[in-house]
């Protein structure tokens, strides 16, 4: 045991490092000797402790201030290669508390991997963290497991067979329903509000569709190859133009729109769009997108989006409008 304690000194030495020091908090010899002691129960001599910091300097390449440099002490600095910032951690703290597409016990273990990369004094910040929202996480706990085995199906360019499932109300209870079993040609995961979605090519279909991967049970890589009916061209161009995740096929569509919503209208369709300016309050917009999918994007912001092209989507917005209108005056008058 003592050999494997004496070969280990330097891994002491350094976790010590990464997890009590820092250009605030600079500890001695005899406090890195205090704190092995204290949390590995070893005990290592002070010229150990020296020689083991110049072996992590000068041969493992880490970044660490001496007390020969500052004439305080001894700390180590964060590798920007290797290590993230503390607001990169906190984003990836955030990320997975609100994700819906992950289980929170799933995201907690995520979240104590991310906090064990911080040291105390980053981690107190972030001591009293607290999230309050709503209870929309998925309950499928495979969703990672779905993206680590859809990564691997395409990076071996195989085939993948799945059970997709949907919410049905059956005497006012809300289940889950197997809707079929799906094979396809996975050829790309995309992240798309909140969730995360695969682009396939189904067995004896002629056009992309896109599957929910938290929607997504038992996936088998098989041992038959993918179709090669689209190249990575009309790939990317498919996700390009896809709104909220439907497929079918793409048409430029023509729309007046609030100037408010300009920021949105970016971030959603990038920027290699035709924008002209009509006033100080709106603007005309021309996107190459899917209109089942723009149709459900423009009634979400009714008030400040106009479809003006194609004809046929502008008559399907009115005529859900005018439904709806009539619903309403037809509840009224009963």
């Amino acid at each position: 045991m003592e050999l494997y304690e004496k070969n280990g000194n330097i891994l002491y030495i350094l976790n010590i490092l990464k997890k009590y020091s820092d250009e605030n908090h600079l500890l001695s010899v005899k406090e890195i000797k205090e704190k092995i002691k204290t949390d590995y129960n070893v005990d290592i001599d002070s010229r150990t402790i020296r020689r083991n910091i110049n072996l992590l300097k000068e041969k493992f390449k880490f970044d660490i201030s001496t007390f020969n440099e500052n004439k305080i002490g001894y700390y180590i600095l964060k590798d920007p290669y290797t290590d993230f910032e503390t607001g990169e951690i906190r984003a990836i703290i955030d990320h997975f508390n609100y994700a819906n597409y992950i289980v929170p016990n799933v995201a907690n273990n995520i979240i104590k991997k991310c906090k064990n990369m911080q040291n105390i004094y980053e981690n107190e910040k972030i001591k009293d963290y607290n999230i309050i929202c709503n209870n929309t996480k998925t309950d499928n706990a495979e969703v990672i497991k779905n993206l680590e085995d859809i990564s691997n199906a395409i990076f071996e360019k195989k085939k993948i067979k799945f059970t997709y499932w949907k919410y049905v109300l059956d005497n006012d209870i809300l289940k889950k329903e197997n809707v079929n079993t799906i094979e396809c040609s996975p050829y790309n995961i995309v992240y798309n509000l909140q969730q995360f979605y695969v682009i396939c090519l189904k067995n004896n279909a002629s056009k992309l569709y896109t599957y929910r991967i938290d929607r997504m049970k038992n996936i088998t890589i098989l041992e038959d190859k993918v179709s090669t009916k689209f190249n990575k061209n009309e790939i990317n161009d498919y996700i390009k133009s896809n709104v909220s995740m439907f497929s079918g096929k793409t048409e430029e569509i023509e729309f007046v729109c609030n100037t408010k919503l300009l920021d949105m209208i970016v971030e959603q369709f990038g920027k290699d769009i035709v924008l002209k300016k009509i006033d100080d309050n709106s603007f005309y917009a021309k996107v190459l997108s899917y209109p089942d999918g723009f149709k459900y994007f423009a009634l979400r912001n009714l008030e400040n989006i106009e479809v003006i092209k194609p004809i046929s989507l502008r008559i399907k917005i009115n005529n859900i409008i005018n439904d709806y209108l009539n619903n309403l005056k037809t509840n009224k008058t009963e």
